[in-house]
């Protein structure tokens, strides 16, 4: 073979693989890469900054995976997210209020979350199949009004925690609740990799891998095969004797099920529960997260899922970082915001490409 054949294939070889990949993931991934190789020569610990891009990979995937199922029925993007997590954060703070402590509260916040998740998620999915086609901009409606809804609640329910309470009222729950003596880290500590300033929370990233392993596992069942099909040409399903209605309902309930644990895993990450309008714009990140790694409204893929969540986690963590360290001036959370919003607004202007 001349060495012109072999150029020629090479070319076509690498054009190959970055059709696969994606020309703007490679660009985000490109760029991502520079801030990690500038970061050392203007101040910012390495090290560091690998274990924030980690940690929050591993405290926002599982919000991402939250995406999938309802992208493969057709049901399309789930801005209706913070109905998921209302749910977990019913389970977290009914947890404390139970006085269950240690790691056995997440154990337990996960279990009394998830009569929440179905209830809600049957309901929104009910909701879903009475307004075919118009489905995302329902659920932003849904998402906000039910966070709207839920300030008001949380001042009436009645909580008696004082660990959870406004101390002088005695009634209705606190803004940022601390998950001290409860599940702070309660995955992130298990099997946790510390190597000097590189921390690796080994527990949540296999705690995410177990989610995505089983969410890979239920789209090659049968019943995830018909949600597929339901997905790509739901006349066609229902020619093949596929109740479509049922199949957009169980993928509505599980991805409200994976939003109530996404929020659980993200707190004890974080280390505290946030209440009111803190899940307001959550479903923003993840649906930006899950297009930027190459999905589509009607086609997601695990790969989707991982790809994205690490290039925004990582370009949203190393853009304040290394500007603030380059212009030594405290602006992270300005540049975070025009970053962060910078990338959703882009994610959300190519919500029909994908990839080959």
């Amino acid at each position: 073979m001349s060495e012109k054949t072999q150029g020629i294939l090479s070319k076509e070889r690498i054009k190959g693989l970055v059709d696969n990949f994606g020309l703007p993931r490679l660009i985000i991934a490109g760029f991502l890469l520079l801030l990690l190789i500038v970061a050392p020569f203007v101040g910012a610990d390495l090290p560091t900054q690998i274990s924030n891009i980690i940690n929050r990979f591993s405290w926002n995937g599982i919000l991402v995976l939250a995406m999938v199922p309802m992208v493969h029925s057709g049901c399309g993007l789930n801005f209706g997210l913070p109905l998921g997590i209302i749910s977990g954060l019913l389970g977290a703070t009914l947890s404390i209020e139970l006085g269950f402590t240690g790691a056995f509260s997440f154990v337990m916040a996960v279990v009394l979350a998830t009569p929440f998740a179905l209830v809600f998620g049957t309901v929104y999915g009910w909701l879903l199949n009475k307004i075919k086609g118009g489905e995302m901009m329902i659920a932003t409606y849904v998402g906000f009004s039910s966070v709207s809804l839920m300030c008001m609640m949380w001042l009436l329910l009645p909580y008696h925690s004082p660990n959870m309470v406004w101390g002088m009222a005695g009634k209705g729950l606190r803004t940022t609740i601390s998950l001290e003596g409860y599940y702070t880290q309660a995955l992130a500590k298990i099997l946790q990799i510390n190597i000097g300033n590189l921390s690796i929370p080994t527990g949540t990233i296999l705690f995410f891998a177990l989610l995505a392993f089983a969410m890979w596992a239920f789209l090659h069942t049968k019943t995830g095969t018909a949600m597929t099909a339901v997905g790509s040409n739901p006349e066609f399903a229902r020619s093949a004797g596929i109740n479509v209605d049922k199949i957009r309902l169980i993928s509505v309930v599980m991805s409200t099920w994976l939003a109530a644990i996404g929020i659980l895993v993200y707190e004890q990450g974080f280390g505290f529960i946030q209440l009111y309008m803190a899940p307001f714009y959550m479903a923003l990140p993840a649906v930006s997260a899950i297009l930027i790694g190459g999905a589509t409204v009607n086609k997601a893929t695990i790969t989707n899922v991982i790809v994205g969540t690490i290039l925004f986690q990582g370009i949203v963590t190393m853009t304040p970082t290394v500007m603030n360290n380059m212009i030594h001036l405290d602006m992270s959370e300005v540049i975070r915001i025009i970053v962060s919003n910078g990338m959703i607004l882009y994610a959300l202007t190519r919500k029909t490409e994908g990839t080959k």
